[in-house]
């Protein structure tokens, strides 16, 4: 394993199964201004949250229990990856403890998660009124890819980042777009010490064989038609999705869309040979379901994959919205249920 063991994206942990009376956890961080957040985790039951500040230190996960009997403590990150802060990092050096470490019990499956905001758990801590883009409230304790991995007995990883989009950001902006950076450990993981754990390398997809992939991409991709065009400074290249004065997509700008989901299920496809691959879309409205279903279509006609779908999502409502107007916990556990009884069907 490597050492120390960087935690790249929301998500990624560190689980171990141990004897002692008392468990740490060395670590090192920093940042610029985005404090990394992490959570922890008992015996599958969550414990603590908290914000990590810049420092190499030890954190106490637990004290004071009966010695020899077995306990099992994850210790996970809550915060996407901080493209907007080359310096935001947390890595792992090791533990302290006063037992012996004992096998971790293996996951029926594995599943990954592709996405945006709603991935990062953006808005599942924190009021309804609180509207500051802060890391505090981004989550993976409180958040429906995780809810659906421990229902399914499943070990996950969340590929995530708020504002992107399967084309372009919400913002218009072109280079905020997931496939140009799915085939790297952590591409969005920049800055000196990240790149130094292997951040900007190729990822060895044979390593780590999902059952399953989700994709949960389109909604930024739908506020771009909304939002003024976009100018990249160090080119002055601008860009912009249209509508037509009667409000539907443009021709050319929803082939654009179309075409980048076509190509990114060709890109997961190529890299994931035997997983299912299934796009879900809808906890924030459904503007693009149609574009998307149409890529879908074309996209198995084409190649005659059929172990792909799409599966609607339950919107969120007034009832179940948290904070910075995103899907609150009640939102991610309505989408969580029906994803796991799709893919209870699916891996069995």
């Amino acid at each position: 394993m490597q050492n120390p063991l960087p935690l790249f994206w929301n998500g990624s942990g560190i689980e171990v199964n141990v004897t002692g009376s008392e468990l740490w956890i060395d670590l090192d961080i920093d940042c610029s201004f985005h404090e990394p957040w992490i959570a922890t985790e008992l015996n599958g039951a969550f414990m603590s949250r908290q914000m990590l500040l810049p420092g190499s230190y030890s954190i106490c996960l637990f004290r004071n229990m009966t010695l020899g009997v077995p306990k099992t403590m994850k210790f996970f990150r809550e915060l996407q990856a901080m493209s907007e802060d080359n310096d935001c990092h947390v890595f792992v050096r090791g533990f302290q403890c006063d037992g012996e470490f004992l096998p971790v019990k293996e996951h029926k499956y594995k599943i990954e998660f592709v996405g945006d905001s709603i991935t990062s758990g953006e808005g599942t801590y924190g009021a309804i009124s609180d509207t500051d883009w802060l890391t505090m409230y981004m989550s993976s304790s409180e958040n429906y890819a995780t809810f659906t991995a421990k229902a399914l007995d499943a070990d996950y990883r969340i590929i995530s980042q708020g504002g992107w989009g399967v084309y372009c950001g919400w913002d218009n902006d072109v280079r905020h777009n997931i496939p140009s950076y799915y085939e790297k450990i952590c591409g969005l993981g920049f800055g000196k010490a990240n790149e130094a754990a292997g951040a900007q390398k190729d990822y060895h997809f044979a390593s780590w064989k999902p059952d399953a992939i989700v994709v949960n991409l389109g909604t930024n991709d739908a506020s771009a038609f909304n939002q003024p065009p976009f100018t990249i400074p160090e080119t002055g290249e601008t860009f912009k999705q249209h509508k037509n004065p009667d409000g539907n997509f443009m021709e050319k700008d929803r082939e654009r869309f179309e075409n980048a989901v076509y190509d990114f299920l060709k890109m997961i496809r190529k890299n994931n040979p035997e997983a299912h691959i299934v796009w879900v879309y809808g906890m924030l409205g459904y503007d693009l379901t149609l574009p998307i279903t149409n890529a879908m279509n074309r996209y198995q006609k084409d190649t005659g994959d059929h172990n792909t779908a799409f599966l609607n999502l339950p919107n969120t409502t007034a009832d179940t919205v948290g904070a910075h107007m995103h899907p609150g916990v009640k939102s991610h556990e309505r989408a969580a249920r029906a994803l796991i009884e799709y893919l209870q069907e699916i891996l069995l």
